[in-house]
């Protein structure tokens, strides 16, 4: 079972403890860059994928994500086909 594979797994299962840093590198696995707008863009970052923009916001001070944004997360790659 690859990276890919295991932080997929992991996000699936909807864990409390889903850090950013594990976020973002499971969407450059699935192709996406990250990219923020700017010094004004604050913690709000994209992730982009051809014409795809997904956006969340970075979490601070806390690494972990929320639940809406795990969420959000697992609706983005579904709707992709990625998972």
């Amino acid at each position: 079972m690859g990276k890919k594979e295991k932080l997929t797994s992991r996000l699936m299962s909807k864990p409390k403890d889903f850090e950013f840093n594990e976020a973002k590198s499971l969407l450059e696995l699935y192709g996406y860059n990250m990219t923020s707008s700017g010094k004004t863009s604050g913690s709000r970052v994209s992730f982009i994928r051809g014409k795809k923009v997904f956006r969340m916001h970075k979490p601070h001070p806390r690494k972990e994500l929320l639940t809406y944004q795990i969420k959000e997360l697992i609706d983005e790659l579904k709707q992709e086909g990625l998972i």
